[in-house]
């Protein structure tokens, strides 16, 4: 980027009157962004041979614009902000003014924050990440995450001026929110050690070091374990949500970080964690805070499970000063709500897909702190309209404090029954919030519901009497709602009509199935596959009347184009839906009328044959095989079909030689049935295509079978399900010899 000239529509009087023009003014920054000589003027004057006081000057409106609406972002965007900055950054000499680039860093993390947030996920609140400008969001951040821009804005942490540094370790913080950027701050060691290493001298046979760009956690995470340590706060607040960004599923990273230093004279430090969990107690609370986020990270990536390991339970000790921080942050009333709410998402953090940890934050008191907060501001049973007015803040802290029940209630049943029966009045705290005017409350509430929906006595009793039920419903049949509550109220709906639940039949006389089969078209993959599922629910062992009306209102050609969706999940809960229909030979019958006994197996044959050649697939291959399964057990007439479809044989071959155990069950049943038949030459056909070389390679290599049939080695299921494949295998190969016999 060569150096220019200032652009002659910016100068430092238009600079300052853009800048106090649209201070706070969303309107001001969305019209000048659209001015895009104004904007490629400020983008210029970064790096241009003008006078300090106009770079800083430009960088402040810039990042004015770039902390605004999502247009007044892509018209920062559109004019490489982002490279200009990077530039700017690489250019500063020793004696450059500690403000000028503290501004350049500041208008890189407003930026990279706000690229973040258009990108996702979330880090905070929840938000639907739908935005036309994302593709062009994700490629600014993965230009920043490049080796060679690290090169430039890594090297800051270092910076003697808290300002610069801290803004540096907060673009890691807000910006680093997926593995592949993570992994490569995580690895990344400054040019000159680079150098260092690739001039060592090693045998052809020598391979390089692959651990030293992470030991000890690697330069940047040791880099922000040093700034944790300043005692300025600011500073340790950024280093600590720096250093949970890094850390957040990283075994390499949090695994160093659980351990103690040892210095040059031997002499062992306390572990980075350990000096997190001692600021948990600080008395300034955005730093307690960051260090509570900083640790649950690390006690959670600690705990993972990592290449051939095996998850190792949380120390109780180390979870301990997260949560006594926690609790007392959440139920504080003298602390701001955004404190609590922050506080809310943080042990939801700590505790999703945790169980040891949700019983220990359950014993803890934290399900008595977080209803106590959804009460507390909540009104019960009240109309649509009940928070105008209300303070945004409100909201969120509702919306966290709800995230977090749910996260609490979906994995332990204490925790369910306790919700109804210790903590009753909640509910119709939920219903209320069913019917929030803020979408991120209301997909909250939804998952609360879909929490407590998970268990039986719960749907059968508190979700029916209190009328939760129904109001979910209501949420989940708006048509006009966002994607992300809808999305949120049909994983609730998928728990609520499951076999025997109450509120089955209600939901149906709702016009459920009409409401399915709308979102089995959606867009959004999600809304396809859960759909879909909640279909699969609906069919599964009902009558056959009450299956073919359910069928017949989605539409079996809007089924049929879903069988080749683009989403493996979704192919597969289309295969599934047709597995749960086609139990009996009269249905198998409705199924081959309907997709037409051609064009369904040409769709099974394809399945089988790609699933097969793909690992993603398997689901998908499982559920395809299931289906020919089942269809082998009809009529003479369908079992003459599949023997006449050579792709489908084929396929069936390939699934007993390659495919998972549970794959091979189904398709030995398959070949079992189609071996009964009684047509003519059916023994022939399956000698023919390649049948009885994999069925005595089952009967011969049970061995193999248990290897391929899990990485981790067979369970007492796996043998009986291994025996039973055996089994069924030696009775197709025996009823196929005597066919041959009989042919003869």
């Amino acid at each position: 980027m060569a150096i220019s000239p200032l652009p002659a529509p910016v100068t430092l009087e238009t600079l300052k009157t853009a800048k106090n023009s649209v201070i706070g003014n969303p309107t001001a920054k969305v019209a000048l962004a659209q001015e895009p000589a104004f904007v490629a003027g400020l983008v210029e004057a970064l790096n241009a041979d003008v006078p300090e006081q106009v770079k800083v000057e430009a960088a402040q409106v810039l990042s004015s614009l770039a902390f605004g609406p999502e247009s007044a972002i892509k018209g920062v965007l559109d004019a490489n902000a982002h490279q200009a900055i990077l530039y700017a950054l690489s250019r500063l000499d020793a004696g450059v003014s500690p403000v000028l680039k503290a501004a350049f860093a500041r208008a890189l993390r407003i930026l990279a924050s706000a690229c973040a947030d258009l990108v996702g996920p979330s880090q905070w609140a929840v938000r639907e990440h739908d935005s036309p400008y994302r593709d062009d969001a994700k490629l600014v951040l993965d230009y920043l995450y490049q080796r060679e821009a690290l090169d430039v804005f890594l090297p800051l942490l270092l910076d003697p001026h808290p300002s610069t540094s801290t803004s540096i370790a907060l673009t890691l913080s807000v910006s680093l929110r997926i593995p592949t950027h993570r992994t490569t701050v995580a690895e990344w060691v400054p040019p000159a050690e680079r150098a260092k290493e690739a001039s060592k001298p090693r045998r052809g046979w020598e391979r390089r070091d692959s651990t030293v760009a992470t030991r000890q956690g690697g330069w940047t995470a040791r880099t922000l374990t040093g700034l944790v340590k300043s005692r300025d706060v600011k500073v340790q607040e950024a280093a600590l949500s720096a250093l949970a960004s890094l850390a957040q599923d990283s075994w390499d990273v949090a695994s160093v970080l659980c351990k103690p230093s040892v210095d040059s004279y031997g002499f062992e430090a306390p572990s980075p964690l350990a000096s997190v969990l001692g600021l948990c107690k600080t008395r300034v609370s955005d730093v307690q805070l960051a260090a509570c986020l900083c640790a649950a990270q690390i006690i959670r990536a600690s705990t993972s499970t990592h290449h051939h390991h095996h998850p190792t339970p949380p120390d109780p000790t180390t979870s301990l000063p997260v949560l006594h921080a926690l609790n007392r942050l959440i139920s504080s009333p003298t602390e701001p709500p955004q404190i609590r709410s922050k506080a809310c998402i943080v042990l939801r953090t700590l505790i999703s897909d945790q169980k040891e940890l949700c019983a220990l934050s359950f014993e803890r008191g934290s399900l008595s702190k977080l209803a106590g907060v959804v009460m507390g501001i909540t009104p019960p049973d009240a109309k649509e309209g009940w928070d105008e007015g209300e303070a945004g803040s409100t909201a969120t802290l509702r919306e966290s404090a709800l995230l977090a029940l749910s996260s609490m209630a979906i994995i332990d049943n204490d925790v369910r029954r306790d919700l109804t029966d210790t903590h009753a009045s909640l509910l119709p705290c939920i219903s209320t919030a069913l019917c929030a005017s803020s979408p991120g409350v209301r997909y909250a509430a939804c998952q609360c519901v879909r929490a407590l929906g998970r268990s039986v006595a719960v749907a059968r009793t508190s979700l029916v009497d209190s009328g939760l039920g129904e109001r979910l419903y209501d949420a989940f049949a708006r048509e006009d709602e966002v994607g992300l509550v809808t999305g949120a109220a049909l994983m609730a709906v998928c728990n609520l009509i499951a076999e025997f639940s109450p509120l089955r039949q209600p939901f149906l006389d709702r016009g459920l199935v009409k409401r399915l089969s709308t979102l089995m078209k959606s867009g959004h993959t999600e809304l396809r596959f859960n759909s879909l599922w909640a279909i699969k629910n609906l069919i599964y062992k009902c009558s056959s009347p009450i299956k073919r009306s359910i069928l017949k209102d989605i539409g079996w050609t809007d089924l049929d184009k879903l069988l080749v969706d683009p989403e493996p999940n979704v192919r597969e809960q289309a295969f599934n839906i047709i597995r749960n229909f086609v139990d009996t030979e009269e249905d198998i019958r409705v199924a081959f009328l309907e997709l037409g006994t051609t064009h369904l197996l040409d769709r099974l044959s394809f399945a089988l044959t790609t699933s097969t050649s793909s690992t993603s697939n398997s689901d998908v291959l499982l559920q395809s095989a299931s289906v020919l399964s089942n269809l082998a057990n009809g009529s003479q007439e369908h079992k003459d079909a599949i023997l006449a479809h050579g792709d489908v044989l084929q396929a069936l071959r390939s699934s007993l030689v390659d495919a998972p155990m549970e794959v091979r069950r189904a398709a030995v049943h398959c070949v079992l049935e189609l071996s009964k038949s009684t047509s003519p030459g059916t023994s022939s056909i399956l000698v023919n295509v390649g049948i009885l070389g994999p069925l005595r390679h089952i009967c011969d290599n049970s061995s193999t079978m248990m290897m391929m049939g899990g990485a981790s080695g067979p369970g007492p299921g796996q043998h009986a399900v291994e025996r039973e494949v055996r089994d069924t295998a030696r009775k197709a190969i025996d009823f196929i010899e005597v066919g041959v016999t009989l042919e003869e």
